[in-house]
């Protein structure tokens, strides 16, 4: 029998977080935090406004239109934007006919955190992530944990301005095997992001991703090229979800799952369960179906549970039977790796050995008690195990 377990996932924050076994991280120590790196990475580089003196860098997909409109060809709103104006994100600006990123080389976090904490389960267990982010976001999720990020516009977040090279510098001297792009959306800044991959690859560092997936095929396929690890928030499996809860659509997202997955990038699902709005079983079911067909029965699934943030502090925490109904469901379907998340201490946090059902990763919350793939393989049956087990 496959016995059941469960994981302190957490849908990442960049602040309060629900860990188990681990000390808990106020928003106030993560940004305390983020300073410190801040000032470590760009010492003597004055705070400044995003907009404040930096030479613009110009966005890579868009298309000039007539009458010094563009339009942005980088997520699927396609935004249409006049002459001093914005897209959706606010960190893309036209003008003159030229579209501009407001966001490259302005990161607004920095900080050191457990990979384990993306979360990533199966990219270099028990490692450290250098992990960064700018301001701003496609979606407006009413769940958000991290709105103060993902909701703000460059003027209203100071920053150091810090290219890419130190960013992969500061990594290095930190000894992280990897470099996270995550906390806020990814995809808005995925100038600085590339440019900071390729660098990091160069250097033996691997790249990993926390994105909502809603983004446009050419700028997937650029990114798939210098990643190694992607991470994709799946919402919910229904239309009218991503319509009133996300300010998005679901197939989108979809076709970005299936196109990492036909790119050989590892990829990892979390599902950020809501009470009432994304837990029905049936729908569970079909997208566990789903997830097997297009994104085969290894890909690590993440139930992450919701607490109340931003504009959804109506509706109560998750409670943790419906998380464990839907590993259940996902197990039942064939997914081989299914965890449970932002459960303090609940037994699902281990991963098993889909052969011969021995734990092979302990953890408790984001440290990794013990460790027994040895070359991909489970140490005690040599069955095969999908990830990436060593550092780049």
């Amino acid at each position: 029998m496959y016995m059941k377990h469960a994981t302190d996932t957490t849908s990442e924050t960049a602040g309060d977080v629900v860990d188990a076994g681990t000390e808990a991280m106020s928003r106030r120590t993560f940004i305390t935090g983020s300073a410190a790196v801040l000032a470590a990475v760009a010492a003597g580089i004055p705070l400044r406004n995003a907009r404040s003196g930096e030479p613009r860098t110009e966005a890579r997909y868009y298309e000039k239109l007539e009458h010094e409109e563009v339009r942005c060809l980088l997520c699927p709103k396609e935004c249409r934007i006049g002459d001093r104006e914005r897209g959706y994100c606010g960190v893309r600006e036209n003008d003159h006919g030229t579209y501009y990123t407001l966001v490259y080389g302005e990161p607004c976090a920095l900080h050191l955190d457990p990979i384990e904490k993306k979360p990533f389960f199966h990219v270099i267990p028990g490692t450290s992530a250098f992990s960064l982010a700018t301001v701003g976001c496609n979606m407006e999720c009413k769940f958000c944990q991290n709105w103060q990020i993902s909701q703000s516009r460059p003027e209203q977040v100071e920053t150091r301005h810090i290219e890419p090279d130190r960013i992969v510098e500061q990594a290095s001297s930190l000894h992280a095997p990897s470099i996270a792009y995550t906390y806020g959306e990814p995809t808005v800044f995925i100038e600085y992001m590339m440019d900071i991959a390729a660098r990091a690859r160069a250097r033996g560092i691997r790249n990993v991703v926390v994105t909502s997936g809603y983004i446009n095929r050419k700028p997937l396929l650029d990114l798939c090229a210098l990643v190694d690890a992607i991470k994709v928030d799946l919402k919910a499996f229904e239309e009218s979800y991503y319509r009133d809860v996300c300010s998005s659509e679901l197939r989108p997202v979809l076709d970005t799952i299936t196109t990492i997955r036909e790119q050989g990038v590892w990829l990892e699902i979390v599902y950020l369960m809501v009470p009432t709005l994304n837990d029905d079983p049936a729908k569970i079911r079909e997208m566990a179906r789903w997830l097997r067909a297009h994104a085969g029965a290894d890909v690590p699934v993440h139930f992450s549970r919701f607490f109340p943030q931003y504009r959804m502090k109506n509706l109560p925490p998750t409670p943790v039977s419906s998380l464990e109904r839907a590993y259940d469901i996902c197990r039942e379907e064939g997914l081989q790796f299914v965890y449970v998340g932002n459960v303090p201490r609940h037994e699902m946090e281990n991963t098993y050995c889909p052969s011969c059902e021995e734990i092979i990763i302990h953890r408790q919350g984001y440290r990794v008690l013990s460790l027994d793939v040895i070359g991909g393989k489970c140490r005690f049956c040599g069955a095969p195990i999908p990830g990436i087990w060593q550092e780049g």
